[in-house]
């Protein structure tokens, strides 16, 4: 049996007195596709910040291809192969869009192999990235230029400058149209593909039953459900849970 990339075990996050986590456990395989959906509160986000770093959990572990993240920062765990992309893109503005992919190029890979990418080096890579994403025409526009698909883009392809292995998508086709959907759709599909394992985070349902191959269900940071996705969205707990007792 194939270890898995990614295991939560146990894992409880609080604010205060507000239990956002509570006693998650969860596996990731490699190069498995998986649905993460809830309804808004339900902890999506804070587990996705305790995988990559961002928040500290109080109870459980998180490992990755086996090793304890605990007490590992963001920047850590990336150089690691963990990448997530956000819900709101927030590229640098004055830079190009190849100069946006430069910049996670030169933190992790250089980090990671030690020794610095040559000038011919980081522009082929740039444009293999931007290629892949279906952006190679837009090198030299600025994100300012870019349609809010095209951003959803360059935003999976900073992502995707660390060269990951797992690759933690939040909301990528928040208000895209039926077509831009697909787009984003397939392009994750590709980088599947690839070897890339993919946590999807969505509330197109849509979107979320094309992807998966597996979906879990977090609702008030408890995990409710965690199966095939066909079996999941007719759970009565999770049923009642996104349209009401």
């Amino acid at each position: 049996m194939t270890a898995p990339l990614l295991e939560i075990q146990g894992l409880g996050k609080r604010f205060g007195g507000f239990v956002a986590l509570d006693n998650i456990n969860l596996s990731v395989a490699p190069q498995e596709r998986v649905g993460l959906i809830g309804p808004n509160g339900s902890g999506k986000s804070t587990l996705v910040n305790c995988i990559c770093g961002t928040l500290r959990n109080e109870t459980g572990t998180v490992r990755f291809e086996g090793k304890a993240m605990d007490g590992l920062l963001a920047h850590e765990r990336t150089r690691l192969g963990m990448a997530r992309s956000f819900q709101l893109p927030r590229p640098f503005k004055t830079l190009t869009v190849a100069e946006n992919l430069r910049v996670p190029l030169l933190y992790t890979v250089d980090a990671r192999s030690g020794s610095k990418l040559s000038q011919r080096e980081l522009d082929e890579r740039c444009m293999e990235l931007l290629a892949l994403v279906g952006l190679a025409d837009k090198a030299w526009q600025y994100p300012g230029d870019l349609t809010q698909v095209e951003m959803r883009k360059l935003e999976l392809a900073r992502a995707m400058a660390a060269e990951p292995k797992l690759l933690i998508a939040d909301e990528s086709m928040a208000g895209l149209s039926h077509s831009e959907v697909d787009d984003i759709l397939a392009l994750l599909v590709r980088l599947n593909e690839r070897g890339i394992t993919i946590i999807m985070i969505e509330h197109i349902m849509r979107a979320v039953m094309t992807f998966s191959q597996r979906v879990i269900v977090l609702v008030s940071g408890k995990k409710i459900a965690d199966g095939l996705p066909e079996d999941v969205i007719r759970d009565p707990e999770v049923v009642g849970a996104y349209l009401g007792q």
